[in-house]
């Protein structure tokens, strides 16, 4: 009887022991075989497997037809959804799951999606140079020999262009409304927008109060684009490389710099902002929208953008990342710059705001 019952608890507690141990085994296989997953879910895009199913549940057999697949393409792929979470059975029919949904209905997931499969799936594999180089050695062996990617972003392949812009524009555009109005609460004389891309947060503000010039100081292969998208008289492009020793034009009313920051290393980010200060004049308010890694509402976006330093160090420039509000915080001081307020939870995004005087 004792030996029964020793029996029993020893069995109890290897089952214990080994539970966390298979729970870590399977998620580790998780990301052992993610570039699979991954390609699975773009092959089911590019089959309209997905998008069959999200209308009607279907059998192998009406997937063969619909889809125009083969039998084989089918079942690999309908397994590979099945213990990925993609898709689910009932009996011998194959319908979307939840997770599934997302990659053809949310948005953010199918901007991220793109701009991962477009721009930075084959450059990941190059991560461990570019760290070791400080280099996007991604970027220079898929797309072009170059430090930095943001001189030929205009002249990318056709999807990896548009993945990159739909992208960098997704999360900002959800809440230049909101920003525009908390510069507009000091009424600003102007607004001078470094690193404005093709000049949306421009259209924007010029829309809200169009009696306010706005600028934008960006690489001169944006000038073009911008200036046909904002059209305006009251709108100003200054070509320039921000890193180089030349200074900014005179600023005053108010500096914007929107996901631009993150583009840098922390000792370039401290030389842009000590020369935001040289050049701006005495009143003049600063503003800096970051997508805080530690300010997130949801655990996956701080994952998200956590991941998205990543792709700086291998497609972008080698050097820059997603900052936390405390490194944020500390290049502005060491710029001797003060901070004055920090808005938080801006836009649907969780963005966050700093407001700083010089």
């Amino acid at each position: 009887m004792v030996m029964e019952e020793d029996a029993k608890i020893t069995y109890r507690r290897n089952r214990k022991k080994r539970s966390s141990k298979v729970t870590a085994l399977s998620d580790a296989q998780k990301i052992a075989f993610a570039p699979f997953t991954f390609q699975a879910v773009a092959s089911m895009l590019d089959f309209g497997i997905l998008e069959y199913l999200d209308k009607n549940s279907a059998t192998v057999e009406e997937l063969i037809k619909e889809c125009h697949i083969t039998k084989y393409t089918a079942i690999t792929l309908l397994q590979a959804g099945f213990y990925a979470g993609i898709v689910e059975k009932e009996e011998a029919k194959y319908s979307l799951t939840p997770l599934g949904e997302c990659f053809l209905h949310d948005e953010m997931t199918i901007y991220n999606f793109n701009f991962m499969r477009d721009v930075c799936y084959l450059g990941a594999n190059e991560m461990t140079q570019s760290f070791k180089n400080g280099k996007p050695e991604g970027l220079k062996k898929y797309f072009v020999d170059d430090d930095t990617i943001y001189p030929h972003v205009p002249n990318l392949p056709e999807k990896a262009r548009k993945s990159w812009y739909d992208f960098d524009y997704f999360y900002s555009d959800n809440c230049f409304e909101e920003v525009v109005e908390i510069i507009f609460k000091h009424n600003p004389s102007e607004i001078f927008d470094i690193g404005g891309n093709a000049g949306k947060f421009e259209k924007i503000s010029l829309k809200l109060h169009p009696e306010c010039p706005v600028n934008i100081i960006d690489l001169p292969v944006n000038k073009e684009m911008a200036e046909k998208n904002v059209n305006s008289d009251k709108f100003k492009f200054y070509g320039m490389d921000v890193l180089s020793d030349r200074d900014f034009p005179p600023m005053s009313g108010a500096v914007f710099m929107s996901q631009f920051l993150d583009c840098f290393s922390e000792e370039q980010v401290v030389k842009i902002l000590t020369k935001i200060k040289k050049s701006a004049s005495k009143g003049t308010k600063i503003y800096i929208l970051e997508p805080v890694i530690d300010n997130q509402e949801f655990g996956g976006a701080a994952f998200a953008i956590s991941h998205i330093s990543l792709y700086f160090t291998c497609m972008a420039n080698g050097k820059s990342k997603m900052y936390t509000e405390k490194e944020l915080s500390t290049m502005v001081k060491n710029a001797g710059i003060k901070i004055d307020v920090i808005h938080k939870n801006v836009g649907r995004h969780c963005y966050t705001l700093l407001e700083l005087s010089v």
